[in-house]
């Protein structure tokens, strides 16, 4: 088999890989919006994936991954976002470019995520979590720019304050709302000492 068929090849098995993972979480999360988190086994929805429960294990290990799949995807995307920002931007502009970019074309898988996590408070209240991780590691590149101790008062607060703006905009994402949270957001970054 030649070069172009090998990756041919391997671009359809991922592809393919893809639609099952997605079809995986779509089930899952409608389940887990209609029946709660903790009523639905992985039988369930390997059932209504129409896959194997061995198929679903395989992609997700635990129940509780695959609930927070969507959640985990989106904090990973903000923490490359802040990580990769282009030079001369600062944190708060790479904030603002990838929220922006992010509430931009929201899908149906999102506004399904958002109907489960709805349903059931305590997975939101554990991909919380995460995000309060990739936003600490915000901070400390905040403290950076800014010449402060990683731990600083001032950027921890600036933290504390783009992690309830990210979860209040996951809610409401329209464009005003994204405006108001960044001008409020560089407004206290601009009092700090």
């Amino acid at each position: 088999m030649t070069t172009d068929g090998l990756r041919t090849t391997d671009g359809l098995r991922e592809r393919s890989k893809a639609r099952r993972r997605e079809a995986i979480v779509r089930a899952a999360y409608e389940l887990f919006a209609e029946r709660g988190f903790e009523a639905t086994t992985i039988a369930d929805i390997a059932e209504a994936a129409e896959v194997s429960p061995r198929t679903v294990t395989l992609y997700f290990p635990s129940k509780l991954e695959l609930a927070l799949s969507q959640f985990e995807s989106f904090a990973d995307r903000l923490a490359t976002a802040l990580r990769q920002r282009p030079p001369g931007w600062t944190i708060l502009d790479a904030l603002e470019h990838w929220l922006r970019h992010e509430f931009a074309d929201r899908s149906d898988l999102d506004e399904l995520t958002d109907r489960m996590l709805d349903a059931n408070p305590q997975l939101e209240a554990a991909g919380s979590l995460r995000l309060a991780e990739v936003i600490q590691d915000g901070a400390r590149m905040f403290a950076e720019e800014r010449g402060s101790a990683p731990d600083a008062f001032g950027p921890r607060m600036a933290a504390a304050a783009a992690a309830a703006m990210v979860s209040e905009l996951c809610h409401h994402p329209q464009e005003a709302n994204i405006d108001t949270a960044m001008a409020f957001l560089r407004a206290g970054a601009a009092t700090l000492p």
